[in-house]
């Protein structure tokens, strides 16, 4: 029956209080005097009744009494054990009880408090009849891809190796492989395998067959979160859904000792207006009476954080290459085909019936991928340009683990820039101390200076850097007509060093090598021999021509100013970047002077594990071979890479682009995983 807590010693009682620092969550109770009251007590918390409130007139002392798996202790401490004795009733005496085990029954533990006049005679009692469940909201909050049971950080973010919080995935991509819809659009689950986009949360319950009437477990997020997150849950074959913005809270049974599975779906990648952070919580919620509203008096809450869009780099080992296929790019295919599936890759054409006359494959999208602890799959990002092209992300690409993102520009400002040939990502780096080891996303942008200049749509630079893993670096390449940065830049794999080169378009590089062929007596050797149509031009009538030399010092101080923002950005010293030798031409816009290559602009090259997809580049040829792809071979064989030269004159470099804006290449992920980074 009832026995007095605490009767042996003083110890048993301090060890009380240090098994009661451990519940940090703590719930104002009230005593009745004289009445029975039923109590439901949640394991780990902590009940705390103020004494002297609830004491009848005139209480000097109280004692307290309880069955064998409650606990109690008495704050401020007695002065002295109390054993069996009375206490001095003070103005703060406060009551704090926790239960060790859930209950079998209802009403299995009970707690009174007895109150008593000066003479010790007893005036009145309180009597609490208690009821211990056990209830946990679970996630993987450890990301070990299991969901563990009562993990203490499960309500907190924090990155790094050592750090907590559950991840969850945006379910972009599409199960049904005929009727195109992200499956984050539909209102129900369409095969089990979508199952795996989401991320599992538990509700575990210990305690009674069933809760004490009016009492009720709700689950619940806010409505914020409403638009970012739904909550599904098994019922034999079927999920339904449980929470949406249209329901931001359902009640759940409480089904005795048992557990609940549940299944998050990602709506919404990080952006502006969304942190990516999202929490759910679970309720317990107590009946007054009838027709007066529960309150709740108990809540556990998770956190999850929506995995970012991730781009790779040049380095990482390609996986598959895309291209299209138009009615005059015939030799462009002829060369890629040989280098693609020449070395082992996948080749995959976007016949003209998708693509209906655009060639650009890199400026339509960019190929990335998102991952969390037990599943992971690539999602490409379509970009805004929305010209001919811009079916082949949502209709040939989406499909069964294979996602799909875009945003869409407020207003009709589209520019050039907005394609993403104008959108890169470096290998990782590390730059004062900070390591990126995703890289670092680099994107285009006007001079700072430019009222009238191009950029990159906002709601495109707002998506990029709200991803945080690859802190994005703006270039300025408003200079050039077409606008991209992978006019003058893109990276290579090396050995050492860095594990890469940054290589760089470099006219400055072009005159030292044209004139080192002048003083060598070379300089009749002509530019663009072979090409049907196109007006030679000799190295000499190049290195007469000022005006262009002017243009060119134009270029070149242009790109010297992204080399600088570029060593700084990424931690680059001068032996980590390679100048091409590549010459650039002005041409006039609307008023605007602009740069284009003067000759196919070799730095915009397919990058291929070790095989390099290099424009031709038509130069001057020396003894039957022309000077600037020996310079190139030279260059790249430094490193250990080969040249392969792709003849793109006429399909693309005449139309302002070249190989690597006519390809594109989806790669296999980091296997760093993003929520180890520390930040």
């Amino acid at each position: 029956m009832f026995q007095q807590a605490a009767v042996s010693s003083l110890p048993i009682f301090l060890r009380q209080k240090e098994e009661f620092s451990q519940y940090t969550r703590t719930r104002t109770c009230r005593l009745d005097v004289g009445k029975t009251q039923s109590i439901l007590h949640v394991l780990g918390t902590t009940l705390k009744a103020s004494l002297n409130r609830s004491a009848p007139p005139k209480t000097k002392y109280f004692s307290v009494k309880c069955t064998a798996s409650v606990q109690y202790i008495i704050s401020p401490q007695p002065e002295a054990p109390f054993h069996l004795s009375p206490v001095s009733l003070k103005d703060n005496s406060v009551l704090l009880i926790t239960m060790k085990q859930a209950s079998d029954h209802e009403n299995d533990n009970k707690l009174s408090v007895w109150y008593y006049g000066a003479d010790k005679n007893v005036l009145d009692r309180a009597i609490l009849h208690l009821t211990a469940v056990e209830i946990c909201l679970d996630v993987d909050a450890d990301r070990d891809g299991v969901v563990e049971k009562g993990n203490p950080n499960k309500g907190t973010w924090n990155w790094g190796p050592q750090g907590h919080g559950a991840i969850l995935l945006v379910n972009c991509d599409s199960e049904s492989r005929f009727r195109k819809r992200l499956d984050s659009e539909r209102d129900h689950i369409l095969h089990l395998s979508d199952v795996r986009d989401m991320s599992p949360m538990i509700v575990r319950t210990k305690g009674p067959a069933k809760l004490p009437v009016g009492y009720k477990l709700v689950l619940h997020i806010c409505q914020g979160d409403g638009e970012k997150i739904r909550v599904f849950t098994s019922r034999g074959e079927h999920y339904p859904l449980v929470l949406s913005s249209a329901d931001l809270s359902s009640e759940i049974p409480y089904l005795g000792s048992a557990e609940i599975k549940f299944y998050v779906e990602g709506l919404s990648f990080p952006d502006k207006d969304f942190d990516g952070l999202i929490r759910i919580s679970l309720s317990l919620l107590e009946p007054i009476c009838q027709g007066i509203p529960e309150t709740p008096i108990f809540t556990d809450t998770v956190v999850f954080r929506v995995t970012p869009w991730i781009m790779t780099p040049n380095t990482h080992r390609p996986l598959e290459v895309f291209v299209c296929s138009t009615k005059d790019n015939y030799k462009f295919l002829k060369g890629m085909k040989s280098l693609v599936e020449g070395n082992g890759y996948k080749l995959k054409i976007c016949y003209e019936y998708m693509n209906r006359g655009d060639r650009w494959m890199q400026d339509e999208l960019e190929f990335g991928y998102i991952d969390s602890p037990h599943h992971s799959f690539p999602v490409v990002l379509d970009s805004p340009r929305d010209q001919a092209l811009a079916d082949f992300p949502y209709h040939a690409l989406l499909g069964p683990d294979f996602g799909y993102v875009t945003r869409v520009p407020h207003r009709k400002d589209v520019s050039s820039l907005d394609s993403f040939g104008n959108l890169e990502v470096s290998p990782p780096v590390t730059v004062n101390g900070k390591d990126y080891p995703l890289g670092r996303i680099i994107i285009g942008v006007a001079f700072p200076t430019t009222s009238h200049g191009r950029n990159m749509t906002k709601v495109v630079q707002d998506f990029l850097r709200a991803q945080a893993v690859q802190e994005p670096i703006a270039l300025y390449s408003d200079w050039l007509e077409v606008g991209h940065v992978d006019e003058f830049m893109s990276f290579v794999p090396a050995k050492d060093r860095k594990g890469f080169r940054l290589l760089l378009a470099s006219p400055d590089a072009g005159y030292k090598l044209f004139k080192g062929l002048q003083n060598d007596g070379n300089g009749g050797a002509k530019l663009f021999e072979g090409i049907p149509g196109e007006e030679q031009i000799s190295v000499d009538e190049i290195l007469d021509n000022k005006q262009l030399q002017d243009e060119n010092n134009y270029v070149q101080s242009c790109i010297d100013w992204n080399r600088d923002v570029l060593k700084k950005e990424l931690g680059l010293d001068d032996e980590d970047i390679i100048d091409l030798p590549i010459l650039f031409k002005l041409v006039e816009t609307k008023g605007h002077y602009r740069a284009l290559a003067y000759y196919p602009d070799m730095v915009n090259m397919i990058v291929l594990g070790k095989n390099l997809g290099i424009p031709k580049p038509f130069g001057p040829k020396v003894n039957g071979s022309c000077v600037l792809e020996q310079e190139m071979v030279s260059l790249m064989g430094n490193l250990g890479l080969t040249c392969t030269f792709i003849n793109d004159f006429a399909s693309y470099h005449k139309l302002l682009g070249e190989v690597h804006c006519g390809s594109n290449v989806r790669r296999s992920p980091f296997e760093f995983k993003w929520w180890n980074m520390q930040m």
